[in-house]
């Protein structure tokens, strides 16, 4: 199968694209860094650049490939998490998720989409702590992310795509930087910590998506792990297994202007998310059941 990975040289397009090699199909992947062809080349696919923010870009790079699935993995994360700031951290991340989907949209023609959601603490924070793919995302999780999100999920399922919502991202290069404000005890607990999150390996998520593309399927799913878990479990964890002090703990009050409100609720309000309909419908099965053997694994 001939398929379009957008943002293939990122940190999940990293672990995607030898997947899709090594199953046999043929992979063109883009970056927006000429750096970053070679990275591309070597893990088996045809690199290409392209500016997902530009339409006409997105047009000649996905013209010239030919795709049967479109894989729109394209982020703007990077750099230290600035979680006070979110709405500045994620304002080209968020573009892409709007003005990038429509443009892929646009230019698929038959090609089917598969396109990266979000879904860790940001479920309706109200009733159960863990949500379903029926359960609503919640619209003032993230600022302007959450829109962003909405926008891309309403688009590509009208379009009968597949909407995959990650749970929170570790495995090689993907939480180096929480993992450093660890070691400094700049990563407290605030309140109570018991928000839960949502935790998938990269690998895990790779061969979920790899699934989606295989079986062009469509609606929205969990791509998360077995555990959710509210934060003063899983921070205390992966500080014990990154040989760092366990983290402080500061009252809401306090984290409200230091962190801000992203911070707060995520810790104290977050929703997790349940995997039963991606295991059931996609046949996944996860070679990191829960985040408490990947972080052991990842930190030995």
């Amino acid at each position: 199968m001939r398929v379009f990975v957008a943002g293939g040289a990122g940190v999940l397009g990293r672990r995607l694209v030898p997947q899709l090699v090594a199953r046999g199909h043929e992979v063109t992947a883009t970056t927006t860094s000429a750096a970053k062809l070679g990275v591309l080349e070597r893990m088996g696919a045809s690199a290409a650049m392209m500016d997902g923010l530009d339409a006409g870009s997105v047009r000649e790079a996905v013209g010239k490939a030919g795709p049967e699935v479109i894989v729109h993995q394209m982020t703007a994360i990077s750099g230290k998490p600035d979680i006070r700031h979110f709405d500045r951290w994620f304002a080209t991340t968020n573009r892409l998720r709007t003005e990038g989907t429509d443009n892929l949209l646009a230019a698929a023609g038959d090609a089917h989409v598969v396109a990266q959601s979000y879904g860790s603490w940001n479920g309706l924070r109200s009733g159960g702590w863990v949500k379903t793919e029926d359960d609503p995302l919640d619209p003032a999780s993230t600022g302007a992310g959450a829109a962003a999100i909405r926008h891309l999920e309403e688009v590509v399922v009208r379009a009968g795509g597949a909407v995959l919502r990650y749970g929170s991202f570790y495995g090689p290069g993907a939480t180096d930087d929480q993992v450093a404000l660890i070691r400094k005890r700049q990563y407290p607990i605030v309140g109570d910590g018991g928000g839960y999150s949502s935790w998938v390996h990269l690998d895990d998520a790779a061969s979920a998506t790899v699934l989606a593309v295989e079986q062009k399927a469509h609606g929205v799913f969990n791509i998360v792990d077995d555990e959710p878990a509210p934060a003063r479990e899983w921070l205390t964890y992966l500080a014990k297994c990154a040989g760092a002090k366990r983290p402080m703990r500061i009252p809401v009050w306090l984290a409200r202007p230091l962190a801000g409100r992203t911070a707060v609720a995520m810790m104290t309000e977050g929703r997790g998310f349940s995997n039963a309909k991606a295991k059931r419908e996609l046949g996944w099965e996860l070679r990191y059941p829960s985040w408490r053997q990947g972080f052991k694994e990842e930190l030995a």
